[in-house]
């Protein structure tokens, strides 16, 4: 009973818009008052702070701050622009250009930011105002940039991924190796819509292909390009953890927009060229700084919050209750794992990602191993549930992210994603019931000795 009232405490809380951090650590604070004061519990009521300081108390999360400052950097120092152009010029000339401009920008900026929020608001807004330069729908630009950033918590760096990966006590290396080939199906069904649009409301190209070109954007953007392989490389090949590769990422993305881009415009400068590198400024790295510190604040606090909260689901054995009353509905894996995700897309559109995540892995994990589900597996069908989660209402960010981007109300921009669902349904209809699209690559290499 008590438990219950816990629940419905915290539900409550968030339909009345009270933050998710705080409506988990008020709910789980209710539960041990009022059972001290009824005497069904003699745990301290100072246990909340004790387990919210012990829920963030983990070395693999001081990775979370280094790969949002990351992508912030990448931001500010124009290198999503970079990318963008060779983007452009790799792939621009297909049917739909900018389309799949959209999807590939993406895909390379997924291996620097980790997030799908960064992606969206980052390279989104230049791939949205090119969009709409070129003529393009608004609403077909906003749907596709929001399909597209939710590319880049599936592939690695993934802040999502390190979160389930402290909570799960799974190897972040192979849930960042796992999620390469899932991402590459996501651009890929993504970038099949694209041409179904093409086709049905005569999109052209938007760019001729020229090798030149393609040869120049590639060596302007080849050293950010090189990002995600020292990342990943440097963690299937041991020389790094998954906290030093993001030190690593945010030191080298600092390197690219201080110290690279000031001794290229210096070089242009000397040939009597036009600069081309934006360099970060002073106050622009304060402004990164302080963006990254409250971002920062935001999901630690979170996870706390769900640390205590999921603590008071374990000690009173409702996780255990919840794990055996769902094997008694789903015996076998597959049942399993569509009520999994039903599940969790119905969550994905009330709940934020990381507090899903730190609630629900302890809950769902255990029985997904019962039942004989790879834990990395799990996690990433957990992870791309709850990006879906961002592209519907009510508490979708990327919805809010790009209505402010473009400019539009959220209710276009969510009529504007409602179709971009389909193609991430059916790839998480895919990666679900074809456990090797992500498996294949983390076997392959512990096979060979790098994992």
């Amino acid at each position: 009973m008590l438990v219950a009232t816990m629940i419905v405490a915290l539900l409550v809380m968030i339909v009345i818009g009270v933050p998710i951090a705080v409506a988990l650590a008020g709910s789980s604070l209710l539960f041990l008052v009022v059972g001290n004061l009824t005497g069904e519990t003699t745990t301290p009521v100072i246990t909340v702070i004790h387990r919210m300081v012990n829920g963030v108390d983990s070395f693999p999360l001081l990775a979370v701050p280094f790969f949002i400052m990351a992508g912030n950097l990448m931001n500010s120092a124009g290198i999503t622009k970079q990318i963008y152009d060779f983007a452009v010029a790799a792939v621009g000339w297909l049917k739909g250009g900018l389309g799949h401009v959209n999807v590939a920008g993406s895909v390379i900026f997924a291996g620097m930011s980790g997030t799908a929020v960064a992606d969206a608001g980052g390279i989104g807004t230049i791939e949205i105002k090119a969009m709409r330069d070129h003529g393009y729908d608004t609403r077909f630009a906003v749907g596709l940039t929001a399909a597209s950033s939710t590319i880049g918590p599936i592939i690695p760096p993934s802040l999502p991924l390190v979160i389930y990966g402290v909570v799960a006590n799974a190897s972040i290396n192979a849930l960042f190796v796992a999620g390469i080939v899932p991402g590459l199906i996501m651009a890929l069904f993504t970038s099949g819509m694209v041409v179904i649009y093409a086709y049905r409301y005569g999109i052209g190209r938007d760019a001729n292909f020229q090798l030149g070109r393609l040869g120049r954007s590639f060596l302007n953007a080849f050293l950010p390009l090189l990002t995600p392989a020292i990342i990943i490389g440097g963690m299937s090949f041991g020389l790094f953890t998954p906290t030093e590769a993001a030190v690593f990422a945010c030191g080298y993305a600092l390197l690219l927009s201080v110290v690279i881009h000031r001794a290229f415009n210096l070089v242009l400068a000397a040939r009597g060229e036009k600069h081309r590198y934006s360099v970060l400024s002073l106050r622009q790295f304060v402004r990164v700084t302080m963006d990254t510190i409250e971002t920062t604040a935001v999901v630690l606090f979170i996870v706390a919050g769900a640390s205590i909260f999921g603590w008071v689901l374990t000690t009173t054995r409702t996780t255990d209750a919840l794990g055996e009353w769902i094997i008694a509905y789903a015996a076998d894996p597959i049942t399993f794992l569509i009520l999994v995700n039903v599940f969790l897309l119905a969550v994905g559109c009330f709940m934020e990602t990381i507090a899903a995540i730190t609630i629900l892995t302890p809950v769902l994990l255990p029985v997904a191993m019962k039942l004989g589900i790879d834990p990395v597996h799990f996690g990433i069908i957990m992870v791309l549930n709850l990006m879906i989660g961002l592209l519907t209402p009510p508490v979708g960010m990327v919805l809010y992210v790009l209505a402010r981007v473009a400019r539009i109300s959220f209710e276009d921009s969510m009529k504007a994603c409602a179709p971009w669902l389909l193609p991430l349904i059916a790839v998480l209809l895919v990666i679900t019931f074809v456990p090797q699209t992500v498996l294949w690559l983390p076997d392959l290499l512990r096979q060979l000795g790098y994992l």
